[in-house]
C-alpha cells in the first residue's frame, strides 16, 4: 500500500511541475511582446538646425515598461547635456508625440513604414524646427 501511495504522490508532483513549467513558458512570449510591442522603442538621433545658431544633435531614448507604458530621455551631445526627462510620450502608429517640461519643448512626428525614421517638428521656444529622427543601433 505504501508503494502505491508514494508512486501516486510522485506522479502528482511530476504533473504539477510539468503544468507549472508549461504555464511559465506560455507567459514568456507575452512578456517579451509587451516590451517589444511598440516600434518606437529604441534610440533615435537627429540634428536641429536653428538657422543663425550652430546645429545641435539630439538623441532621444525611448523605453517601454512591461505594461507598455512609454518613457524616455533626451540628450544634446554637442552641449554635454544628457538624461533630460521626457515628461509625456504617446505613440499611436504612425504618430509620435513627446514633451519635456525641463527644456521646455515638444515633438510631433510620424514613423515611416520601415520603422527606421520619424519625420516631424520640434518646438522649443518661438520657432518650430524640422527634425528627422533616425533609429540608431
Amino acid at each position: 500500500m505504501k508503494t502505491h501511495l508514494s508512486s501516486s504522490f510522485s506522479l502528482c508532483i511530476a504533473l504539477m511541475l510539468a503544468l507549472a513549467t508549461m504555464l511559465a513558458l506560455a507567459t514568456l512570449p507575452a512578456l517579451a511582446q509587451t516590451a517589444e510591442a511598440s516600434p518606437v522603442v529604441g534610440d533615435w538621433e537627429g540634428t536641429l538646425d536653428p538657422g543663425a545658431q550652430p546645429k545641435k544633435r539630439i538623441v532621444v531614448h525611448i523605453t517601454a515598461a512591461q505594461d507598455g507604458t512609454l518613457s524616455g530621455t533626451i540628450d544634446y551631445p554637442d552641449q554635454d547635456a544628457s538624461g533630460i526627462p521626457i515628461t509625456a510620450i504617446t505613440y499611436k502608429a504612425p504618430a509620435l508625440h513627446f514633451e519635456s517640461n525641463s527644456i521646455p519643448g515638444f515633438y510631433d512626428g510620424e514613423m515611416n513604414k520601415e520603422n527606421s525614421q520619424i519625420t516631424g517638428t520640434w518646438k522649443q521656444g518661438v520657432s518650430p524646427l524640422s527634425l528627422i529622427l533616425k533609429r540608431t543601433p
